[in-house]
């Protein structure tokens, strides 16, 4: 099943990126927009920090069954906003296929859209087929099925290609409800995302607290403050291991800590 392992990140650069990566990574002379964390060989979840400065792209992915390996489905959890970021989820009021084609060759689309003010600490679901735009001034962990198809619907004028036929025909076009809630599962421990692609957990643990992970599949602890030690190996602020999936694992903290535990259910 495999041992307990650092996941190393790869820095991708991005027009709508960041030279500051502070705590998280040393600064950088390129605009970096997201840090990939894989591991060896094909995982079926991945995880990602972004970093914007600009406005993301209008986007949608799809489901599974409708593109190779698998859909897309994700999820944000916003680690620093500046004031006023906001992203997109959905619509303000539901709407046709035909204004969603309209909006996308006008660019109406943006007015459409329902953006919602950000803030750390909050949690949002996006699932496949959902609209949706990342805005700038924000740092999020982004957590999603391993797949990388996107269409996009609208990019600000940038000239990227646009897969509207695409979109218009998988998008939802609903409303989203927003932030999730989340649920106290046990001491130090809340439920932020179920779904049937990955459950996620926000852990926190007090100076000296201690916490046994049982083993699930393709179960990666994300450490978002701290640091932490893990299977008794020290892991430090924006570093992401993957836990043995035949054993539980011990999480430790000397000084405050908070980590994203993440797997697949």
């Amino acid at each position: 099943m495999g041992g307990l392992r650092r996941l190393e990140p790869s820095l991708r650069e991005k027009v709508w990126g960041v030279t500051r990566l502070a705590p998280w990574f040393p600064d950088s002379e390129q605009r970096i927009g997201e840090a990939w964390y894989q591991g060896e060989g094909e995982m079926p979840l991945l995880v990602k920090l972004i970093f914007t400065s600009e406005h993301l792209s209008v986007q949608v992915h799809p489901a599974d069954g409708e593109c190779e390996p698998r859909g897309k489905t994700e999820m944000w959890h916003i680690l620093s906003a500046e004031k006023d970021a906001k992203i997109a989820l959905g619509f303000r009021e539901p709407i046709t296929r035909d204004q969603l084609r309209e909006s996308c060759a006008t660019g109406a689309i943006e007015e459409l859209l329902n953006w919602f003010p950000v803030r750390a600490g909050e949690t949002y679901f996006t699932p496949a087929h959902t609209v949706h735009a990342i805005g700038a001034g924000i740092v999020l962990c982004e957590i999603q099925q391993h797949c990388d198809v996107t269409y996009r619907l609208w990019d600000y004028g940038r000239p990227r290609e646009m897969h509207v036929e695409q979109a218009a025909a998988i998008a939802d076009l609903g409303i989203h409800p927003g932030s999730a809630k989340p649920e106290k599962v046990a001491e130090g421990r809340e439920l932020l995302v179920r779904s049937e692609h990955f459950v996620t957990e926000s852990v926190s643990l007090e100076p000296g607290g201690r916490l046994e992970l049982p083993p699930e599949e393709c179960q990666l602890l994300i450490c978002i403050e701290g640091p932490a030690v893990i299977g008794g190996r020290a892991a430090g602020l924006g570093e992401v291991w993957r836990l043995p999936g035949d054993q539980p694992t011990t999480v430790e903290a000397g000084a405050t800590a908070r980590l994203l535990r993440t797997y697949v259910p």
